[in-house]
């Protein structure tokens, strides 16, 4: 099975989450989540961090990172690592290939004009949503 991981990043007053704009398909020109995929038989939770960093450069100082759910696509023999974090202090974003930006929390995640994965976004952060009380 293929895995990958996404990671949502909250601002350290949890009213904003980091999105990327995709340079490329799919979903090219829309909003998803930082991730990629996970090195054969790595670490989630390192690959996790290893993506976070090489996407946006935050790193394990500026956050801790929590294993939330997994998405499991049978048909497709893929998996769905979910990660989150709030940010500790004040970081300075660098952008590896898609433009990073701060999205209200309250923004309308299940619009699949504006943010990729088919409703997935939407479903992960209403779920957040639900267990960190925002």
């Amino acid at each position: 099975m293929k895995k990958y991981n996404v990671i949502v990043i909250f601002n350290q007053d949890k009213t904003k989450t980091l999105m990327c704009k995709r340079t490329k398909e799919p979903y090219q020109g829309m909003y998803n989540l930082v991730g990629g995929k996970i090195e054969k038989d790595g670490d989630g939770l390192h690959e996790a961090y290893r993506e976070l960093e090489e996407e946006t450069a935050i790193t394990k100082n500026d956050v801790i990172l929590f294993h939330f759910m997994n998405i499991d696509y049978i048909a497709f023999s893929k998996s769905l690592e979910v990660y989150y974090g709030v940010l500790n202090k004040d970081v300075n974003l660098i952008e590896e290939v898609n433009a990073l930006e701060w999205v209200d929390i309250h923004d309308n995640f299940f619009d699949m004009n504006k943010y990729a994965g088919e409703g997935n976004i939407g479903h992960i952060m209403e779920e957040l949503k639900i267990m960190c009380s925002f």
